[in-house]
Parts: structure tokens; sequence; C-alpha cells
């Protein structure tokens, strides 16, 4: 809808000022060409106000894209840090913070992924294991500090990555901007029209369509990076994915023969809920 409301918009915009060109000189041809540079004068600082406002919508735009895929990477590369550090962990903890990784990693496919594109809430099947790390860390507050201490930083390092790709969904531009933005190359578009000389050439007509296809891409293009999760431009799972493959792969070879606590989803299974202190 956004974008059909967008095209509509710059192409109403170049339909009107051409019609009120092309009637502005058929009532008063001479006086038209008097108003040229007048009417150029006035253009000029609206082209100006329009390409600033682009120019600064397009850079807050891509740094939000940007900081979502940094984030995207980094929760996946702290989940396996967390399952690598749990190593020097001793048992029964090491097994339950690994298999929890595992169990988080697979639910923010399952679960919290597939909403990134809508609102970016978190999703309750992911947060059960996040708090479900916190059990096997009282455990060893009382036994191994300094485990504890790279465990918690792990942990909290993967909280913050998953809170930032959380509100990097988001759009980083209001709505009201974007419309604003719309409305003020709308009207650069339609003043270009408006004044083009009676004695134009094959390349005026060309020039301004083309100008008029660049200011309409780049609405789209900002509309489309604005949410990283979703379009023709988007982030995708990949990083997590990879994450899955290597701790679940991991986790058989450490813990041969040991079910993990969820399915292939990331849903807790209800052999593990019914288990004593889960």
């Amino acid at each position: 809808m956004l974008t059909i409301i967008t095209i509509a918009a710059m192409a109403a915009a170049l339909a009107i000022g051409l019609a009120a060109n092309h009637y502005r000189r058929r009532r008063a041809p001479q006086a038209a060409d008097e108003e040229a540079a007048p009417i150029s004068d006035l253009i000029s600082p609206l082209e100006t106000l329009a390409v600033l406002l682009v120019a600064f919508v397009i850079v807050v735009a891509a740094e939000s894209f940007g900081s979502a895929g940094q984030a995207v990477g980094a929760e996946a590369h702290r989940v396996d840090q967390l399952y690598e550090v749990a190593d020097y962990a001793p048992e029964p903890q090491r097994e339950r913070i690994q298999a929890d990784a595992v169990c988080y990693a697979r639910a923010i496919l399952a679960y919290e992924w597939p909403q990134m594109d809508k609102d970016g809430r978190k999703s309750p099947e992911v947060s059960v294991w996040s708090s479900d790390f916190r059990r096997p860390f009282k455990e060893l507050a009382r036994t191994d500090a300094d485990i504890l201490a790279l465990l918690v930083d792990a942990d909290d390092q993967r909280s913050v990555a998953r809170q930032t790709r959380l509100s990097e969904a988001a759009p980083a531009i209001p709505r009201i901007v974007y419309w604003f933005m719309v409305v003020a190359l709308a009207a650069t578009i339609g003043a270009f029209a408006f004044g083009l000389p009676a004695k134009r050439s094959p390349s005026h007509m060309v020039l301004l369509f083309v100008l008029a296809a660049l200011f309409t891409g780049s609405l789209l293009l900002i509309a489309d990076i604005d949410r990283p999760f979703s379009g023709q431009i988007r982030i995708d799972s990949t990083a997590m994915e990879d994450t899955v493959g290597d701790i679940g792969e991991d986790f058989t070879e450490d813990h041969p023969g040991r079910p993990l606590p969820c399915d292939s989803r990331g849903a807790r299974t209800p052999d593990d809920a019914e288990a004593p202190g889960r």
C-alpha cells in the first residue's frame, strides 16, 4: 500500500504539473515566457530542500539497516560463544547451558524471526530459554565464580544483541517525516513540470521523467530499507541458521545419546517441562 501511494503521488504531481504548464501557456503564451525566470528562481530552493531531505532520510534509514544487520550477526555469534564458554563449566550445568543455547537458537528461527517483519516483539518461546540460562548460573555462583563471570558476560551481550535486533525491526523514519518527504518531492516534480519552457526539446521531457523516476525510486528505496526484515532488501537469518547447525552438531558430539529439552523448532518438550527443577 505504501509503495502504491508513493508512486501514485509522484505520478499525479507530474501529470498536474504538465497539465498546469499546458494550460498556462495556452492562456497567455507570451506572459508565460516572461515568467519563466521567476518560476525558476522559486523552484531552486524547493529543489534544495527536497535533495537535502532525501539525503538525510537515506542516511538515517541506512544506519538503522546497518545496526539491524550487526545485531543479527552479533546475536548469532554470542549464542555460539555462550555454548563454547559453557565447555569450562562442570556437569550438569554444562549440558544444561549448551542445550538451552541450541533450543534458544532454534526458537529464534521458528518463532521470533517470522514476526520480525511485522512488529518485532519478543517471542515467549524464545524468552523461556533465555530465562532458563539463569538456573545453572545460580548453581555456578556457589561453585565457580570465574566461569560464572564469563557466562554472564556472554549472556548479557546476547541479550543486548537480541534487544537491538528487535528494536531495529520497527521503522526508524517516522511516518509523518516520510510523507512530508513525499509531498516535498512531489511538489518539486510538479514545479519542474510547470516551469518547462514553451520552446522545449524532447530532452526536457526525458530529463523530467528521469528525475521523476529517480525521486520515486529514492522514496521506494527508503521505505524498503527502513524495514530491515521485510521487503526486497532485507536481512535474512543465515547467521543464526549457521549457529544452529554448528552448536547442534557440537551438542550431539559432546553429549552422545542425551536428548535436547526441546523439539526441532525450539519448543520445550513435555518431558523437560515436567522434570524436577525445570
